[in-house]
């Protein structure tokens, strides 16, 4: 089939968009929506904060990977695309015979029907808030109880604070960074099979990539004697104390420890128990606070959430040199 026939059919389905309806480039996952169909190009806006651009997607630069899908049987590799070419995939998923398999990196040609890279339209407008949900993380409710402790306790003059706050808010600290540690792996579990090759991927708050880490082991120690000899190494040149030794040697020895090793020592402090009868406590009479406030003062609890929400976009939010002083 030649292009001109899927290029315009791609046209009719542009066209055929519901208004507001949002797609998501399938390497950096920003969101952007068209603006413009035209004969010869696509016009797109992006709607990320930090991608406030309109951009042009040309129809020569979609016949180019139309025709590299086309030639390849397993897919054309969304890897080998130029950084500044993630909305052409997406823009052709709206094809009815093209489609976009995130999990294996490519975009394939199809015979039947398949689904494209579009997220919403305005039937369900971004302003429209979803019922909240109170999630069953452990993460959660200790970070509820942090927010209370750090609101009734001022943590900038630290020196003033009682002994038991300090107890409290260090304990719930050290809980919320263990249990938002274990959620942050899931999720980069889960994020790793989303990313390719070392490309950025942006959100709101920041971005991610995916890095390389090298963990080196010994192999078999006569191996690695033998391999080194045979190289021209004297094993003497490489063999070395092993502490694991040492310490089994101290253990039967009258040898003092102070005689192997140079010792410092350093004092910190360390969460020894958690009340956790006294957290869920305190956590139900927050919920209770929560409930509560729909129909008491509900109306002041809106006005410091869109003030907490503001502050949060202006220190998220760039600004230059000359704003920041200014």
């Amino acid at each position: 089939m030649p292009f001109s026939v899927s290029w315009h059919t791609l046209l009719d389905e542009l066209d055929d968009l519901p208004e507001g309806a949002t797609l998501i480039t399938p390497l950096s996952h920003n969101r952007f929506r068209i603006t413009d169909v035209q004969e010869q190009r696509v016009i797109i806006k992006f709607l990320e904060r930090d991608i406030d651009e309109t951009r042009p997607l040309q129809r020569d630069q979609f016949e180019t990977l139309y025709r590299r899908i086309t030639k390849e049987p397993g897919g054309f590799e969304l890897d080998r695309l130029p950084s500044d070419a993630d909305p052409y995939p997406a823009v052709l998923s709206l094809h009815p015979r093209f489609e976009i398999d995130e999990d294996q990196g490519v975009i394939v040609e199809k015979e039947g029907p398949t689904t494209s890279q579009r997220l919403d339209t305005e039937d369900k407008p971004e302003t429209d808030e979803q019922e909240r949900t109170e999630p069953d993380l452990d993460v959660y409710a200790d970070a509820l109880l942090l927010i209370d402790a750090l609101e009734r306790h001022d943590v900038t003059a630290l020196e003033e604070r009682e002994t038991d706050a300090l107890v409290n808010i260090y304990t719930l600290l050290s809980d919320v960074q263990r249990n938002a540690n274990a959620l942050r792996q899931d999720v980069a579990d889960v994020l790793l099979n989303r990313l390719h090759h070392d490309r950025p991927v942006s959100g709101p708050f920041g971005s991610v990539q995916r890095t390389t880490r090298r963990n080196r082991s010994l192999r078999d120690e006569e191996e690695v004697l033998e391999t080194l000899e045979a190289a021209g190494i004297d094993r003497e040149r490489v063999l070395g104390v092993d502490r694991d030794k040492v310490d089994d040697a101290l253990e039967v020895t009258e040898v003092a420890e102070s005689d192997i090793y140079q010792i410092e020592e350093s004092e910190y402090v360390r969460k020894a128990d958690v009340n956790e009868e006294r957290k869920e406590t305190r956590l139900q009479g927050l919920k209770d606070q929560l409930a509560a406030s729909e129909e008491e003062g509900a109306e002041e609890l809106r006005e410091e959430i869109e003030d907490l929400e503001t502050r949060i976009d202006e220190l998220t939010s760039f600004r230059t040199g000359a704003e920041v002083h200014d």
